[in-house]
């Protein structure tokens, strides 16, 4: 069951330049940052507020790696601007299995490692009306040692 929007992705040519206008312009502080070789992306993931499920909703901010990594080729193609709305769930392996069983294209066979040690995947914009959708189950929160 979707519990959350997660986050919001844009695709962006500078990211440093982007969280900084997200910084001085709303106040948005980095969260976390990352690089994700396999997706081909540098991000930093910007926490706008908590979330009554654990989680939290973020803008994430991506920036191409490579030029033919997925958002590299978006950018090339769209520009900047908005990428991906991700949904949070616990179960992100029974709800794409369920939503595949709709006849919507999910576009990893398993789910793959995202931001911040998630678990993610994909569904096809063309079965989502033009919305590139990912599906997120956050990593466990790690209990503070006292």
């Amino acid at each position: 069951m979707l519990t959350r929007i997660d986050h919001i992705g844009i695709a962006c040519h500078d990211l440093d330049a982007t969280v900084e206008f997200y910084r001085a312009t709303y106040g948005f502080e980095v969260f976390h940052t990352e690089v994700n070789e396999e997706q081909g992306v540098r991000e930093a993931m910007l926490k706008i507020n908590e979330t009554s499920d654990g989680g939290a909703s973020y803008l994430q901010l991506l920036e191409p790696t490579r030029e033919d990594s997925a958002v590299g080729k978006w950018l090339a193609k769209n520009g900047e601007g908005v990428h991906h709305i991700a949904f949070g769930t616990a179960d992100v392996d029974a709800d794409s299995e369920d939503i595949r069983g709709k006849g919507v294209r999910v576009l990893y066979d398993e789910p793959r490692r995202g931001s911040m040690g998630s678990r993610i995947t994909f569904l096809h914009p063309k079965d989502c009306h033009g919305v590139l959708t990912e599906l997120v189950t956050s990593a466990p929160v790690e209990s503070p040692e006292h």
